[in-house]
């Protein structure tokens, strides 16, 4: 992969390429960053650097045949590790190794691919992937091997903050004291879910939001766009190559979840003092529940931005609101009021505690009712 076919970035590009041609590489680095922000395409860039001793920043002038294995992410020093679980196909015990077609065919079709599009192209969209012990156990294997081309070996955890304890526990020593020309690349969008002790050994990098102009200069350049469309687009994909891939292929679920969303706040409002909407909230919670838990967390997710939008507009920051709802006789300018100071935070707060409660199995009908109870207080809670 080129690190010109990767959106913006240039200062994390040119500091991971310095540092290799200075011989200055951290055994165990950590990429943080949201979806969208080329985490995974900058760290396959990175590895092909690296083992093919490409030189001047970029992907071209090494050794022909090791380039020319990353097309098909071929190379045998080259392994990765990501969240897997059991499907069709493979009905226990699931590692990385049983999806290796799958992977390489989804990085070649979707290099800024989320999880979700990957646990869609496995078809395990209802259920939550991880990073097992078992898959730690073969990472230790593939990686106790000596390099097939005699230098470096590369190993790419993509999502390690979807690593389980017992598999943190296991890899810690290996990333602490890694076999001999050994390179980490562990890639996570929640650095808070990363075990300290790992955490601490890695060299971390953060990967902001992807400029608007980046964004569409890129669609422009690759989606042979006009400049009105590619803008419009980039704002609306909020720093997220991804989702601006999605709202140009009209994939997205906002739509869906949009829907869900103003029902949820519609009826919330009415059930201050009208004990009949709570039945409406519960049927509500119901029908969520029904989805799989990731597309629950991806709803919550969208929920929370929603939030944070109708509070930038309530306090004038008209620039930084992207969210243009569709739903007829629903205005976010008249609902912005609604949102403030006074009840962000315990917005926020209930949002992120339904995710956490979610991630860890708790009955997402429960969950979801006892969040929709307490919006109904929060969202009539007025302003200072």
């Amino acid at each position: 992969m080129l690190f010109s076919e990767i959106v913006g970035l240039p200062h994390i590009k040119n500091h991971l390429t310095t540092t290799a041609d200075n011989s200055r590489i951290a055994h165990a680095q950590l990429f943080i960053g949201n979806s969208g922000s080329g985490t995974l395409p900058m760290a396959i860039a990175y590895a092909q650097y690296l083992l093919c001793k490409n030189q001047d920043g970029e992907n071209q002038h090494g050794n022909p045949s090791c380039n020319l294995k990353f097309t098909n992410l071929s190379h045998p020093d080259l392994h990765f590790a990501f969240p897997v679980a059991t499907n069709q196909t493979i009905k226990s015990h699931p590692v990385s190794a049983n999806f290796m077609e799958d992977w390489r065919r989804f990085i070649q079709h979707r290099p800024y691919g989320s999880l979700t599009d990957w646990y869609e192209h496995i078809g395990i969209e209802n259920k939550q992937g991880q990073i097992g012990v078992d898959e730690a156990q073969d990472i230790v294997k593939s990686l106790s091997l000596k390099a097939y081309e005699g230098g470096l070996k590369v190993m790419i955890i993509w999502m390690a903050d979807r690593m389980n304890t017992a598999a943190a526990n296991k890899l810690l020593k290996l990333i602490e004291e890694p076999p001999n020309k050994t390179i980490f690349i562990l890639i996570a969008e929640d650095e808070e879910q990363i075990i300290q002790t790992i955490k601490s050994r890695c060299q971390t990098l953060k990967f902001p939001p992807l400029a608007e102009a980046d964004i569409a200069e890129k669609l422009m350049a690759s989606k042979n766009m006009n400049t009105q469309e590619a803008s419009l687009i980039a704002h609306q994909s909020n720093g997220s190559y991804t989702r601006a891939l999605h709202l140009l292929e009209k994939d997205t679920a906002d739509d869906q979840y949009e829907q869900w969303f103003i029902e949820w706040v519609r009826t919330a409002f009415k059930a201050k003092g009208n004990k009949a909407t709570v039945l409406e909230l519960i049927s509500w919670s119901e029908e969520i529940a029904t989805m799989g838990r990731e597309k629950q967390k991806s709803f919550l997710l969208y929920c929370l931005d929603f939030f944070r939008q109708a509070l930038m507009l309530n306090y004038k920051a008209e620039p930084l609101v992207f969210l243009s709802p569709k739903t007829k006789g629903f205005q976010l300018k008249k609902f912005a009021p609604f949102v403030h100071g006074n009840n962000i935070l315990p917005i926020t707060k209930a949002i992120e505690d339904a995710i956490y409660h979610i991630e860890r199995n708790a009955n997402a009908k429960i969950v979801l009712t006892d969040l929709s109870i307490r919006l109904t207080r929060f969202l009539h809670i007025k302003d200072a």
